[in-house]
């Protein structure tokens, strides 16, 4: 499902689409402002959803609703549109964050097998990202060819497909049994509310479990920046048909990491820190460089970065009881739109007077202090064998 999650001809074109319809960078920055904001208000309820409900039909929902915001970009490519689009975006995110790592988590927990869990996420990451790799190179032909309209149609089919995909994903009763068994409202409030309490205090009171969730927030948190990169490409000279294949290489470089995460799945938490760091240092060097040849530092910087969001991801699992597993995984992911927030409302303060090159270079700053903060927080190499 995550390969169709990721195969969406929209991405690499979607800020172009904005900027075409005469959006500036400071609006372009408060759409992905409301994009944020409203995974921000509902990551958390919607884990204890996925806690409390079937988690496979959540998944479909949330693709469904994406496709219908896709259709808005390019039946009303306005503002307003566009924003309704990012609604429904965030909506999807949220419905998904942490629900398909729960599930897959507890699924590999109920057979015994929770240490393949670094493996099977780094394989899925890899998939995504080729499926990634793939709707970039196809965008540029689709857009000479059809247009927006064309790239808009392709991206509603990828949405539905992986809502077909998502309801054929196995789910075992305790997550089901409740949306399938026993709809009475009272019953599936005291569910909801059971499980959003759980995780909560899971994450309140065991230091382990709350420092994971900072990091794992935290590493993949300012690959918001990657909202810029298609303008940033275009700003050092690209026409805006060829962004897409110019965006190849870190997308490339991405699924290396994702591969490469398989082979360090128990590695130390300084050698992750490590790689997160070199990851800051490359960015800001991509971004000053000046020329084109800066898409390469920047490309490994998200291939760094990719690596370390996937590990540092799976030692979150490790941690946690399992008693709430979406709802402490959503905590995480609300950390993360914190990240993105604080990205996109420097980027619309910082455009006033610099452009998005410079913009890019100051976020290596942060990126190597997250390293710090993953050497000295995140945990070690720990799989649990049985899951309750």
């Amino acid at each position: 499902m995550r390969a169709f999650d990721e195969g969406v001809v929209f991405y690499p074109l979607y800020a172009l689409l904005f900027a075409s319809a005469g959006l500036n960078t400071a609006q372009i920055t408060s759409l992905f402002v409301i994009w944020t904001g409203v995974a921000f208000v509902i990551e958390v309820p919607s884990g204890a959803w996925a806690d409390a409900f079937s988690r496979r039909r959540l998944l479909a929902t949330g693709a469904v609703v994406r496709a219908a915001g896709f259709l808005a970009w390019g039946v009303f490519p306005n503002y307003y549109g566009f924003a309704f689009g990012f609604v429904c975006w965030a909506l999807q995110g949220a419905l998904s964050s942490g629900t398909r790592e729960a599930l897959l988590y507890d699924e590999l927990a109920a057979l015994g097998a929770t240490g393949r869990y670094t493996a099977i996420t780094a394989r899925a990451a890899t998939a995504a990202m080729v499926a990634m790799l793939v709707a970039t190179a196809v965008a540029t032909p689709a857009l000479a060819w059809g247009g927006f309209g064309l790239i808009t149609a392709g991206s509603v089919v990828v949405c539905l497909g992986s809502a077909v995909t998502a309801l054929r994903l196995p789910e075992r009763p305790r997550v089901a049994h409740i949306a399938e068994a026993d709809v009475s409202a009272p019953s599936a409030a005291r569910a909801y509310l059971s499980s959003l309490r759980v995780g909560l205090s899971e994450v309140r009171h065991d230091p382990r479990v709350w420092r994971a969730v900072v990091v794992a927030a935290a590493v993949p948190g300012l690959t918001a920046l990657d909202e810029y990169v298609s303008l940033l490409v275009h700003d050092l000279g690209v026409a805006v048909v060829g962004v897409p294949l110019a965006l190849t290489v870190m997308i490339a470089a991405m699924a290396a990491g994702s591969l490469y995460a398989e082979r360090k799945a128990t590695t130390s938490p300084g050698w992750i820190a490590c790689a997160v760091g070199v990851s800051g240092v490359a960015l800001a060097a991509g971004s000053v460089s000046g020329s084109l040849l800066g898409l390469l530092p920047i490309a490994a910087c998200y291939g760094l970065l990719q690596m370390a969001s996937v590990l540092t991801e799976a030692r979150l699992q490790d941690a946690m009881s399992g008693q709430a597993r979406a709802t402490v995984l959503s905590v995480s992911g609300l950390g993360m739109e914190i990240a993105s927030l604080l990205v996109y409302a420097v980027f619309a303060l910082g455009s006033v007077r610099l452009d998005v090159p410079a913009l890019t270079a100051l976020f290596g700053v942060p990126i190597v202090g997250i390293a710090v903060l993953t050497a000295r927080w995140l945990p070690r190499y720990a799989p649990r064998g049985e899951e309750p």
